[in-house]
């Protein structure tokens, strides 16, 4: 099992985990709380009880004359007649006593009629507003002079005083879902990188078989006195080689990303003679663009400095080539050294088409390639940008370009 799989798996269970021990707590708090309202409850009607006794100077009886009968009803055994605007009254200060601050309604039981009379609805919120509502009160056999209260919202009222629990457990829940839907993405970008690293491996080892067979078939052909000697054909021959390795250096640039993509890449780092490398780099250029010009303004005291000679060779390639070949004009190159404190800065500034801000923000992004006119069409995959981006990441050295639509395009590059 990979490490990505390993790390979701052990962050769902753990989010899983939390979010269940927190029903838990949550369901234990509710229960607690309902405990708590009905002993509450209790001790309130127990004391109307007494306090109704004591108004009328009733005998107070020595057994409980409070009994529960559900979670939101109770009956209370007075023995005697009583008022019922002194009930309330009564009910109104206990509970709020008790901070019971919600609704309740109450009957009395009527001796005449042999029914429970409906007394009243009381919100404790907005101070006794009477609401006749249609609920039913069970009659007690054995009793004859007792009343009855009902807790219509008892819920709301519990669940109201557990409202912090209540979002913890919601922004546990929104949280484990964004962390699952962020794993589902990540999961769904690996597969896509997968399937891209594969398909790039794929094509260009299938592409590097046939192409071999045709640089040495085209090679051995240009050798031929029939070719030899005929210019036409020995020109043709010419462009089947050069236009071969061209494409030959495409798969092999394609096949160092998709490798470097998948295993971190190693350096070999040692003296490197700045200037040594440009005037490579420059030949090169020169030969394969004879009417490119350039120039190099050296204002370094030391030119030597540590890197990977091999990239650093590569990466002086690519700004110069992307500089000639992204020009509508005859090419001109000026490279600027200079020495910042530790650092050499390398300016390389070019007189091509430019690049449009919108365009210019990606440049160094995998196959990203900026949109360009019908007289200026580059073959190439985007990639040579983004190689330089990640040796320059590897280096540890800072890379920026500028630029305008129709002025060039500065390339900056400080080196440690």
């Amino acid at each position: 099992m990979s490490k990505i799989n390993v790390i979701v798996t052990a962050g769902t269970v753990a989010f899983v985990g939390i979010i269940a021990i927190q029903i838990y707590l949550l369901r234990q708090a509710f229960d607690y709380e309902e405990k708590k309202f009905s002993q509450n409850i209790q001790v309130s009607l127990l004391e109307v009880a007494n306090e109704i006794n004591a108004y009328y100077s009733y005998v107070t009886p020595h057994a409980n004359p409070v009994e529960k009968v559900s979670k939101d009803y109770y009956i209370v055994n007075i023995r005697n007649d009583f008022e019922a605007k002194v009930l309330e009254l009564l009910l109104i200060n206990k509970f709020k006593a008790k901070g019971i601050n919600t609704n309740f309604e109450y009957a009395i039981y009527d001796c005449e009629t042999d029914a429970m009379m409906y007394g009243s609805f009381v919100n404790l919120n907005k101070l006794a507003i009477p609401q006749v509502k249609n609920t039913y009160f069970p009659k007690a056999s054995t009793l004859v002079y007792y009343f009855a209260v009902r807790f219509p919202d008892k819920n709301s009222f519990i669940y109201a005083s557990l409202s912090i629990w209540i979002i913890l457990c919601l922004v546990m829940l929104v949280t484990l879902f964004i962390y699952l839907y962020a794993i589902y993405i990540i999961l769904q970008q690996q597969k896509f990188a997968n399937l891209q690293r594969d398909f790039i491996n794929n094509m260009t080892h299938e592409f590097k078989t046939p192409l071999a067979s045709i640089l040495i078939a085209s090679t051995f052909l240009s050798k031929q006195d029939a070719i030899s000697s005929d210019d036409k054909l020995k020109q043709y021959s010419q462009i089947i080689i050069d236009q071969g390795k061209k494409l030959d250096s495409h798969l092999e640039k394609i096949l160092n990303v998709a490798k470097n993509d998948n295993n971190p890449m190693l350096l070999n780092k040692e003296p490197v003679d700045i200037m040594a490398v440009i005037n490579t780099s420059i030949g090169i250029i020169q030969l394969k663009y004879p009417e490119v010009e350039i120039k190099v303004n050296n204002n370094l005291q030391q030119t030597t400095i540590q890197a990977d000679a091999f990239h650093f060779a590569n990466i002086m390639y690519n700004f110069l080539d992307n500089s000639v070949k992204y020009c509508d004009k005859k090419p001109g190159i000026t490279i600027d050294l200079q020495q910042k404190n530790e650092s050499v800065v390398m300016q390389v500034t070019d007189n091509g088409t430019g690049i449009e801000p919108k365009h210019l923000k990606h440049i160094f992004e995998k196959f990203y390639r900026a949109p360009e006119s019908k007289e200026l069409a580059v073959n190439g995959f985007g990639l040579g940008l983004y190689y330089v981006k990640k040796i320059c990441e590897l280096h540890r050295w800072k890379l920026k370009a500028a630029s305008e639509p129709g002025k060039g395009t500065v390339i900056t590059l400080t080196m440690k």
